[in-house]
């Protein structure tokens, strides 16, 4: 069973991995048993509900992914705090202040059409580039998401810097 801290925690790495490094990293698996890594910056975590995490991204530019889940729908997605003052600091304490990478496993629905809600959030989230080329071409027409259900929450151990963690956040 997911805990509030573990699930705050986890929130708040994952906003950290999105400042850091733009995307997280979905793992599926295709119908021959074969891997598949699926970079997704879409994904937005909501709250915790009957001991699991609730969270959707936004399907858009994901080919493989798509195909994977009717073979198997659950993914593991990666979240690593890739920011470089963060490791600078944790490197010279020797420690790590909070967690730096976890892994989610989690359960994906079906493909469903986006709520007001949904969009106006991911809007929000990508306001600050509305100005750009970019945007209009990537962004601007995101319609359709698939609800994740967080099943566990794995922290990722680096040795000695994060054995202080391993009972908090397991």
């Amino acid at each position: 069973m997911i805990t509030q801290q573990q699930w705050q925690e986890t929130k708040q790495l994952c906003k950290a991995t999105l400042r850091s490094s733009l995307h997280f990293s979905v793992a599926s698996v295709d119908g021959h048993g074969l891997p598949h890594v699926t970079p997704i910056g879409s994904l937005i975590l909501g709250q915790l509900a009957g001991g699991q995490g609730h969270a959707y991204y936004f399907e858009k530019f994901t080919k493989d992914l798509p195909s994977n889940l009717q073979y198997c729908n659950t993914v593991s997605i990666l979240a690593v705090n890739s920011s470089k003052w963060f490791w600078l600091k944790s490197l010279v304490k020797g420690q790590f202040y909070c967690p730096p990478a976890v892994r989610l496993i989690a359960e994906v629905g079906p493909l469903r059409k986006a709520t007001e809600v949904e969009r106006m959030r991911w809007q929000n989230r990508v306001k600050w580039l509305s100005f750009s080329k970019g945007h209009k071409l990537l962004w601007r027409s995101m319609s359709h998401v698939r609800d994740l259900t967080i099943i566990d929450i794995k922290p990722v151990n680096i040795g000695k810097m994060t054995q202080y963690k391993k009972d908090t956040v397991s």
